[in-house]
């Protein structure tokens, strides 16, 4: 990947997340903009989105979001000049969903103890 494309894939990152948090701030709080990859032609790009939320509600904002996919494509269009905007496909990342999981699994076998801190000497 080049520079050039990580520069840009890290701007429209950026400006996606900015449009979600002023145009729709309600709506988008509890949606991030995790990463973006563009191709090299710049034509198409695959937006990784992080919701948080139990199943049901990030079903129910991701769908939205996609819904509002060509308002936030013309407004980082307006934001941003590209020879080509490339065509948004939104994906969602489950790393952060992932991540919550194991942290509360490791809690629960851990017997409760907050992390970072080392076991009570004669405990175990």
């Amino acid at each position: 990947m080049s520079a050039r494309t990580i520069r840009v894939n890290e701007l429209l990152r950026r400006e996606i997340n900015d449009v979600l948090r002023r145009r729709y701030q309600s709506e988008a709080l509890a949606i991030t903009i995790t990463e973006v990859r563009v191709s090299p032609d710049l034509r198409d790009g695959r937006v990784q989105v992080s919701i948080l939320g139990d199943p049901e509600v990030v079903a129910k904002k991701f769908r939205w979001l996609r819904r509002q996919a060509g308002e936030i494509r013309a407004e980082v269009g307006r934001r941003i000049v590209l020879k080509f905007l490339p065509k948004f496909e939104y994906r969602l990342d489950k790393t952060t969903a992932q991540t919550a999981d194991l942290m509360r699994l490791l809690d629960e076998v851990g017997g409760g103890a907050p992390s970072g801190e080392p076991p009570e000497p004669g405990a175990g």
